[in-house]
């Protein structure tokens, strides 16, 4: 057991933390030559086309260093702040971690958010400044940054290149030498934390695990603590590039099990797993995870609502910061309100569900959840407009909201003050970190920041800006729901919750929108923006016609009238029995108004 060590790497997003990974592979023989590919462990499509890590990946190394034969556990995690529960669960699993941080960029607000959970967490920390060979690099600036955050030595600094390869056998050294082995006894009651799951269509559920006391063999009779269902470990085994099974594993090993589960409610991440015969307790600081922001995801096709739900049961397994529960609406039927993190999530998770089990769905508006407080004093938590109880009947809403931490160089303290202010932002402070880069911590509302906030951060600083949030508290609010008519009828997907002040200007925009969007009809459609009984704003899309009086050459205009008449009154039986046909991209776009 002292030869083992179980590490993250943790950094902002693209700092290089799957590519330095690759180097370690390819420096401990753990991937041959012919299977080494850029970002090796970022085995889903959509990680490689959009060269992000949405998933953490748990890999063993055998390394050999002085003539002493090592065992390293490595867990590569992802950089976004929508995955921020997947670097939490990893370093659950960890005693170190590699804080890397980009040699260009310097410190950013991930970096510090991730640092500050590791720290938490008792991680031994070492730093490591990438992407030293690339001629912007700045590593002397980005060393006193790094001083001045972790309080270390220059000298605990490495300098690597996930690129060339420049550090790794120091990093590989400093791995053994500064990480502590995993304190545990393999003699005492089992005890293995769950840190992630999988689901395999031909074997059931893959559960992947870190053995805090205990040893667990082949076939043993075991038991999840908190489902309280028991199986027989039919395979156990290590996380190399594939699974490789063996007989034993003992405390302060990472491994997987397999036997046979088939339902995806009876594996919980963060779960304990113990003997039946000589049970452990269960490992305790383990917490649920709240989501940011709901919307309905509903099949297109009213039969694909079982599929659906199978569907998402076997992402959560994957993914277990997706919650999801029923949900009906009139213009759409059956569907699920899910909740997620962040709206990367929630495009990730669409795109996986249209990827990996060929479900077409719509998305609704997403929003996050209010508290509606009624006369009575009564608090109920309400997650989308339609379970909004009646105006008279409430006394207040509150909202909540985020304590985010943006960092930037001082050129663009401006257009971001101006963007915070602009969505109902509150200062807290401003304080300068090292040179020119700056720390703004605002408190805004969740729901300002849930739709575009994150792009336009992006674009008024041309990249420069980090941005890092969590829930701070809820406070009083003036909201009204915003509710869109298509010929008078209420389309419950399209309507939202928004600020008083904001109502009327994006009632106005909206149906600007909904008039580019649907297509035209046999007969006129009135799009109407609505608060209670008030009509805000008004498009009107016109009819389709055929020119009837085509074949009239010459003679009476009172023929042409005829035909006109005739047809005027065909568009109008239209309208009473036609239904509007929404497309997918209308309620999409509605997401991106600006």
């Amino acid at each position: 057991m002292k030869n083992i060590r179980n590490f993250c790497i943790i950094a902002h997003i693209d700092h290089g933390k799957s590519t330095l990974a690759d180097r370690l592979l390819e420096f401990t023989k753990t991937v041959s030559e012919k299977d080494l590919q850029a970002q090796v462990l970022d085995d889903m499509d959509l990680e490689r086309e959009r060269g992000i890590t949405i998933k953490s990946h748990a890999i063993q190394m055998n390394y050999e260093l002085d003539g002493q034969p090592y065992v390293l556990n490595l867990i590569d995690t992802p950089g976004h702040v929508d995955f921020s529960y997947e670097v939490s669960r990893s370093i659950a699993a960890c005693e170190g971690a590699l804080l890397i941080v980009d040699a260009t960029q310097g410190i950013q607000a991930q970096t510090i958010s991730n640092l500050y959970m590791a720290i938490d967490s008792d991680l031994e920390i070492i730093p490591v400044i990438n992407k030293v060979d690339l001629e912007s690099a700045n590593p002397d600036e980005v060393e006193d940054q790094i001083v001045d955050l972790l309080g270390c030595s220059r000298d605990e600094i490495i300098r690597a290149s996930g690129k060339t390869g420049i550090g790794v056998p120091e990093i590989l050294r400093a791995i053994i030498e500064r990480i502590p082995a995993p304190q545990g006894d393999p003699e005492a009651p089992l005890q293995a934390l769950i840190f992630d799951s999988v689901f395999n269509p031909f074997r059931g559920i893959i559960a992947y695990f870190k053995i805090e006391n205990g040893t667990i063999r082949k076939n043993d009779f075991v038991k999840f603590v908190a489902t309280g269902k028991e199986y027989h470990a039919d395979e156990i085994g290590v996380l190399k590039m594939d699974l490789q099974p063996c007989d034993t594993l003992s405390a302060g090993n990472v491994g997987y099990i397999i036997s046979g589960i088939k339902t995806s409610k009876e594996v919980k991440v963060g779960d304990t797993i113990t003997h039946v015969s000589k049970p452990g307790e269960a490992i305790a600081g383990f917490e649920e995870v709240k989501p940011m922001v709901f919307a309905g995801v509903y099949p297109i096709e009213a039969e694909d609502f079982e599929n659906l739900r199978a569907s998402l049961e076997k992402l959560q397994l994957n993914d277990a910061s997706l919650t999801f529960q029923p949900e009906s609406s009139m213009a759409l039927g059956f569907g699920f309100r899910c909740g997620f993190l962040g709206l990367l999530h929630m495009e990730i998770i669409q795109e996986r569900l249209s990827r990996e089990f060929n479900m077409d769905v719509i998305t609704t508006v997403p929003n996050v959840s209010y508290r509606v407080f009624d006369k009575k004093g009564n608090m109920t938590e309400v997650h989308n407009p339609s379970g909004l109880p009646e105006v008279t009947l409430i006394d207040h809403i509150e909202e909540p909201y985020i304590r985010s931490s943006i960092i930037t160089t001082t050129d663009f303290i401006g257009p971001i003050m101006t963007l915070c202010l602009g969505k109902r932002g509150e200062l807290v402070k401003q304080e300068f970190i090292h040179g020119n880069r700056v720390e703004i911590i605002f408190d805004i509302p969740l729901g300002e920041i849930v739709i575009d906030f994150y792009d336009k951060l992006k674009s008024i600083s041309k990249g420069y800006a980090s941005f890092d949030y969590h829930l701070h508290d809820f406070r009083d609010s003036r909201l009204v729901k915003l509710d869109v008519l298509l010929n008078g009828e209420s389309v419950d997907a399209l309507s939202t919750l928004t600020h008083a002040d904001n109502a009327v200007q994006f009632g106005r925009r909206m149906c600007e929108k909904l008039k580019e969007l649907i297509p035209r009809h046999q007969f006129d459609i009135a799009i109407q923006a609505a608060i209670g009984a008030k009509i805000i704003a008004r498009e009107t899309i016109k009819a389709v016609r055929k020119d009837v009086t085509a074949k009239c050459y010459g003679g009476d205009v009172s023929r042409k009238r005829k035909l006109l008449e005739k047809q005027k009154a065909g568009k109008k039986r239209m309208k009473q029995i036609g239904s509007v046909q929404v497309p997918q991209k209308a309620f999409l776009a509605v997401l991106k108004l600006d």
